[in-house]
């Protein structure tokens, strides 16, 4: 060992911002509150609104600690090198603690605001201890489950072989370049693209169909060039008789260089997803009724999915394309859709159960969009749409799981499991 690093109390560095940001939340509760207490919401919506605002206020309180560390802190380089910790961890030493769960798993709606560093009140204290309590009987759980799940994925995927240069396909899946943070997405490193990839406004040829994107360079090349999406190849859409061929597949993360023929890739990604299955929390958590029923998170809900498992707090899919009507009274909802040819479909939900972003009165939807909150059913989703777009719903909601408990996971190993599903 050439170098250490030591740790201070001091090191846990708190954001100016937290006052003004808490000061903020604490507005807007006061004002739900008010319009609660003069009839206009429910307790439901009320209490709804409430753990909005103070998880809001969360993510703000973390994300001004993340820009206000020193970048040689010790605390900031042991999470962001990977080495120990994570985002969340910090925020309960420098941001605020957060929203806490009771016993039966519903969210409190008295937050703590105070961190470690600068210590708990009597009442803070004992709002945690539901959660102290539950961490230590999850752990003796989870363990269990955990080894569970790679034993079980390791046998579907153990067939999963690299088998052939190049498969021949054109098929492929696009990807859009930048991910929800709005950063160009590095899990597009190391694949092969689909077709060839231009530029939208000179049509010039930035990279060749079946030649791999070999760095972040090449990435940022095409987002200064304004591309937006690329179609890559990927082993959900492989036409290899037996196994994969080494262009669906792409590079081997651990070489940085295509894959070798007969790589157990099948194995490798088992074992990829299943042991970060440790870490996942084993809680099933109530969201004040947003979904109509229990929402599945950690282990379970990748279990769930693998399984294709018709889901608890299943959302609404639109059967048919056509103009939406929604009507109701404060118990039940109904949403109606209409077409062209006469057809009409009516689906009855709780009126507590949130509408998706855009999913409006008199909206247009099409055939298999998601219209309420909720867990999608895969077995509709495939009845409805096509196989392509389920096996990429549940590569994108297995990656949410992990990627919320501070997971990272790369995308081609839970394709690997995603085209042996089918």
């Amino acid at each position: 060992t050439r170098a250490g690093v030591t740790v201070s109390v001091y090191d846990a560095t708190i954001p100016p911002q937290k006052e003004q940001i808490l000061a903020e939340a604490d507005a807007r509760v006061a004002e739900i509150q008010e319009e609660y207490e003069m009839g206009f919401s429910s307790a439901e919506e009320r209490k709804r609104q409430v753990i909005a605002v103070w998880n809001e206020a969360n993510e703000a309180v973390g994300d001004a600690m993340a820009d206000n560390f020193d970048k040689f802190n010790p605390i900031y380089m042991m999470a962001f090198s990977g080495a120990r910790g994570n985002i969340k961890q910090i925020r309960q030493l420098a941001g605020m603690r957060g929203l806490m769960a009771d016993p039966r798993g519903e969210t409190i709606d008295h937050p703590i605001k105070a961190n470690f560093r600068e210590g708990l009140t009597v009442l803070e204290y004992f709002v945690s201890t539901h959660g102290a309590r539950k961490g230590l009987a999850d752990t003796a759980l989870r363990t269990a489950d955990s080894g569970y799940l790679p034993r079980r994925l390791v046998d579907v995927a153990q067939d999963v072989i690299v088998h052939e240069e190049d498969c021949g396909t054109s098929d492929g899946i696009d990807y859009k370049l930048l991910n929800a943070k709005g950063e160009v997405d590095l899990n597009l490193v190391g694949r092969a693209v689909a077709a060839d990839v231009v530029n939208p406004t000179t049509g010039e040829l930035l990279l060749e169909a079946n030649e791999y994107i070999t760095g972040a360079a090449t990435l940022a090349a095409f987002e200064q060039a304004g591309v937006e999406t690329v179609k890559i190849r990927t082993v959900m859409t492989c036409h290899s008789h037996q196994g994969v061929c080494q262009k669906c597949y792409g590079y081997d993360l651990a070489a940085a260089r295509p894959v070798n023929l007969g790589t157990a890739v099948g194995i490798i990604a088992a074992q990829s997803i299943g042991e970060p299955g440790t870490q996942l929390t084993m809680r099933t958590f109530h969201t004040g009724g947003v979904a109509g029923g229990d929402i599945t998170g950690g282990l379970p809900r990748v279990t769930e999915l693998f399984e294709a498992r018709r889901p608890k707090g299943e959302a609404v899919l639109a059967e048919i394309s056509g103009t939406l009507q929604i009507s109701g009274d404060k118990d039940a909802r109904i949403l109606t859709i209409h077409n062209e040819d006469g057809e009409v479909v009516e689906y009855t939900t709780s009126a507590r159960v949130q509408l998706m972003p855009g999913v409006a009165d008199m909206a247009q939807v099409e055939v298999g969009q998601q219209l309420t909150r909720g867990s999608v059913n895969p077995h509709d989703l495939l009845r409805l749409t096509d196989v392509n777009t389920t096996l990429r719903y549940i590569v994108e909601q297995v990656q949410d799981v992990y990627t919320s408990q501070g997971v990272d996971i790369n995308d081609k190993h839970i394709e690997v499991i995603a085209r042996q599903m089918l």
